[in-house]
């Protein structure tokens, strides 16, 4: 899915680089236990959400084929903060436990970005060295913010979860918890679809306009031969889930207006694979073999399992490059 982290591209690479400072820093002071469920971090996600990409660390550390996936799913921008980390000697393949990205629209739809790492996290350490280098925090709300240096800051939103970002990413999150500002849960078509996928290893939603996106380029020549334009503004909302247990499973579903649109879309999808596999490279034929294409209600979905190998194969095939990034 493509990744809405590239707009405002300067302010998201020094968001970035920031990030990786943040998350360093997280690990340097993360205990090896489990990560704490997304639901104590919608707290601080805004309504205006574009994409959230959540990793789940533990995971990909136990599947050789998922940490080869991670380098073609994630984002170059989410790489650069990893190799930040690696070039400061910390490996967030060994130390991470869950990291989430979120990119939302601010006021005047600046587009914002936090990070939300979560683990068992020694806070009163952090906070008595703090305090003896007398590292003073801005107080805003409820919440103590700290300096880290280069423009980035983080919060404890709770021992167990930390918030990253610039200062006003930070409070525009912040806002949502503590000030009435509009949340996630009023972004019905992505917190429905959060539900029902934030346990998985990797998982993304995507907003309206990069569902819209994604379609199309899954699509490709099917899209080109229907009024794809007459579907796209009834597309919602979607999401892709990877998991790595009894095989290799690769979801996506996108949430549309309607039951019409959704076997609407489901036709085109299915015609789009049809094309694909005549078309295709030996590898990409073998793994879209086992693809499939169906409808429920208002949603849509798209299905693979298989093993390891194959899987390898549909990796290499323009349609996993379509709808994962």
């Amino acid at each position: 899915m493509t990744s809405t982290f590239l707009s405002h591209e300067s302010g998201h690479k020094r968001f970035m680089k920031q990030l990786a400072v943040g998350v360093w820093l997280s690990a340097a002071l993360c205990l090896p236990a489990a990560a704490a469920p997304l639901s104590n971090a919608r707290t601080v996600i805004p309504q205006a959400v574009q994409q959230i990409i959540s990793v789940d660390y533990r995971e990909l550390r136990d599947s050789p084929t998922a940490r080869a996936l991670k380098d073609k799913v994630i984002p170059d921008n989410v790489k650069q903060f990893e190799a930040a980390l690696r070039r400061v000697g910390i490996d967030p393949d060994l130390y991470a436990e869950q990291i989430t990205f979120v990119s939302y629209r601010g006021p005047k739809k600046i587009i914002y970005g936090i990070g939300i790492a979560q683990g068992p996290f020694q806070q009163k350490e952090f906070l008595a060295k703090a305090k003896a280098r007398k590292i003073k925090p801005e107080k805003y709300l409820l919440s103590d913010i700290y300096p880290m240096g280069g423009g980035f800051q983080m919060v404890f939103l709770d021992p167990i979860t930390i918030l990253f970002g610039e200062n006003a990413a930070i409070k525009g999150a912040i806002d949502v918890r503590d000030n009435g500002a509009a949340s996630l849960a009023a972004n019905n078509a992505i917190d429905d679809l959060i539900t029902s996928i934030d346990s998985e290893p990797v998982w993304s939603v995507l907003d309206q306009a990069g569902t819209q996106n994604m379609v199309r380029s899954a699509l490709g020549q099917a899209g080109s031969l229907t009024n794809f334009d007459a579907v796209k503004k009834r597309l919602l909302a979607s999401d892709y889930v990877m998991n790595f247990t009894n095989g290799v499973t690769f979801d996506v579903m996108v949430k549309t207006s309607d039951t019409l649109t959704a076997a609407s879309l489901s036709g085109l999808m299915q015609a789009g694979l049809l094309l694909r596999r005549m078309s295709g490279s030996p590898s990409e034929k073998l793994a879209l073999e086992t693809t499939t294409v169906a409808s429920s209600d208002d949603l849509v979905q798209m299905h693979f399992k298989t093993d390891d190998q194959r899987f390898q194969a549909l990796m290499k095939s323009d349609l996993f490059t379509a709808v994962s990034r």
